[in-house]
C-alpha cells in the first residue's frame, strides 16, 4: 500500500468515525468489536471497489 491509499483510507474513516460508532451502539455503549468489524469491512470493500475500476 503506498502513502496516498493509506492516507486516503484514513480520511474514509474519519468521515464516516461517527457513524461508524453510532452504529456500533449496543445496549447503550459503543462496542469496541463491532467498530474494528465495521472499519475493517469498508476497508475491504474500498480496495475491492479500486481493484474493480482499474479491471475497466
Amino acid at each position: 500500500m503506498q502513502v496516498h491509499e493509506v492516507e486516503a483510507v484514513d480520511e474514509v474513516l474519519r468521515h464516516y468515525s461517527k457513524r461508524i460508532r453510532i452504529a456500533a451502539i449496543e445496549y447503550g455503549h459503543i462496542d469496541k468489536d463491532t467498530v474494528d468489524s465495521i472499519k475493517q469491512r469498508l476497508v475491504t470493500v474500498l480496495f475491492q471497489f479500486r481493484h474493480d475500476r482499474q479491471v475497466i
